[in-house]
């Protein structure tokens, strides 16, 4: 099977789809890179994964959890106390959402 070139038209298109204007030399850049990166997803598809159960976390995960607990915070008075216009009756006002 015939691999496709990440040439530098192939970039530009791209580019221009995503909107982005790339000069020549980032054109001729990007290709080299995608290339490559190309090229190292084409070993690892050479790798032989038979037998092999999926990985979906390469560290097994544990579930932490805490204690939910209540700590003192501001009281609604002290929470209002640096806002001057922006509050109305016991609240903090905001523009209005339609």
């Amino acid at each position: 099977m015939k691999r496709p070139a990440v040439d530098e038209e192939t970039v530009k298109k791209v580019a221009k789809i995503s909107r982005i204007n790339l000069t020549q030399e980032e054109a001729a850049k990007f290709s080299k890179d995608l290339e490559s990166i190309l090229d190292a997803f084409r070993i690892l598809q050479k790798a032989d994964t038979k037998g092999l159960k999926p990985s979906f976390h390469p560290i097994p995960l544990k579930e932490r959890t805490r204690e939910d607990k209540i700590e003192e915070g501001l009281s609604q008075s002290e929470a209002l106390s640096n806002s001057r216009k922006n509050k109305e009756k016991g609240y903090f006002k905001g523009p209005r959402a339609i």
